[in-house]
């Protein structure tokens, strides 16, 4: 059973784990308020169920807690970032707030990053992006964990794919989604928590479909929409470590299977200045539009979401406090002991 607690103490907790494994500051609270942003949008597979994992990747020389961040190419619009193995969230901090800035003069940027980790979730960096009048695009290449249409082989990421277009509805219109038919952490959940996952989403190891999360991660996930979403993978594969020398997926050791493992994932992101075409508040005015439409198309009765409605939704009810699994809970326990850390920075249950 999910219980609530506390936003900030949740945050002070992830802060203060990375901070023990040599995390500066800075860059541990921005880490933590990431994933505690994943679990106030319902994320709960991008949330503090990550935490452990990222710990353990530092500890072991996966993550690198202190990375040299630089910029190995600029051309015009474009650059790259090489990310030396730190933290997906710090390097992306970067990256959005390059490809803003290059917009901004340019009217778009496209930023390519080497080197890099898991970045959380997508939408917390789109967000970035149209809080400054940009439509955004982000994508990145993940460990194996996806065989494409008509395989068994884990060849592809779940490749996510973050859409958004800034709004004067007040919450951008912004749909972030894993190309796999369910994102990697949800069966992960799903696993911790003896549930079973939703049929469609994976194969076991001889290549029959199965909805037992356990026999799915030995198998493999599925990718959405059959042959479309498998096409839409493999590009995004193609976009995200072809610019650069990042990994594909299988080329990479998942720090899921191997917490030693430098994975050089490879993330892609694209901004375009809304000023630089009509201009921002043109823009902004007419996808309101698009999403008061699309909210009014339902039946009678029935409620019609236009994408990231649901989301936006979570994080208001989740402004002061989150749910989070007790299996996470006893995860998060698990790791204050073995950091040396005090058991009360896990707060009490605000419910």
């Amino acid at each position: 059973m999910d219980r609530t607690y506390p936003v900030e103490s949740l945050t002070d907790l992830g802060s203060q784990a990375l901070q023990a494994v040599d995390v500066p500051v800075d860059e541990a609270r921005l880490t933590a308020e990431a994933l505690v942003e994943a679990d106030r949008r319902g994320i709960a597979s991008h949330g503090l169920l990550r935490l452990p994992l990222y710990v353990a990747a530092i500890r072991a020389g996966g993550i690198r807690p202190r990375p040299e961040l630089r910029w190995i190419r600029t051309q015009g619009a474009t650059a790259v970032l090489d990310a030396d193995s730190g933290l997906g969230q710090v390097a992306m901090a970067a990256a959005t707030d390059r490809v803003a800035d290059l917009a901004a003069e340019h009217g778009a940027g496209v930023v390519a990053v080497q080197h890099s980790t898991h970045y959380g979730a997508g939408a917390y960096w789109t967000d970035r992006l149209a809080a400054r009048g940009m439509i955004g695009v982000v994508t990145s290449t993940t460990g194996p964990s996806v065989t494409p249409f008509g395989g068994v082989e884990k060849i592809l990421g779940t490749n996510p794919l973050t859409l958004a277009a800034p709004s004067s509805d007040g919450a951008a219109l912004t749909a972030d989604m894993a190309t796999s038919a369910g994102a990697y952490g949800k069966v992960v959940a799903a696993r911790n928590e003896g549930r079973e996952i939703p049929a469609g989403w994976a194969v076991d190891a001889t290549g029959r479909p199965t909805t037992d999360a356990e026999s799915a991660l030995a198998g493999a996930l599925l990718p959405f929409g059959g042959p479309k979403g498998s096409a839409i993978a493999v590009l995004l594969e193609a976009f995200s470590a072809s610019l650069t020398t990042a990994n594909y997926a299988f080329q990479t050791e998942d720090i899921w299977a191997n917490n030693a493992s430098q994975m050089n994932t490879g993330h892609l992101v694209l901004a375009l200045d809304t000023a630089a075409f009509t201009s921002r508040e043109h823009t902004e005015h007419r996808v309101a539009e698009l999403q008061q439409r699309i909210r009014g198309a339902a039946a009678p009765g029935q409620q019609a979401f236009a994408p990231g409605d649901l989301e936006h939704a979570n994080t208001g009810r989740n402004r002061e406090t989150v749910p989070l699994a007790s299996s996470t809970v006893g995860q998060l326990e698990d790791l204050l002991g073995s950091l040396g850390l005090p058991d009360d920075l896990i707060p009490d249950p605000a419910d």
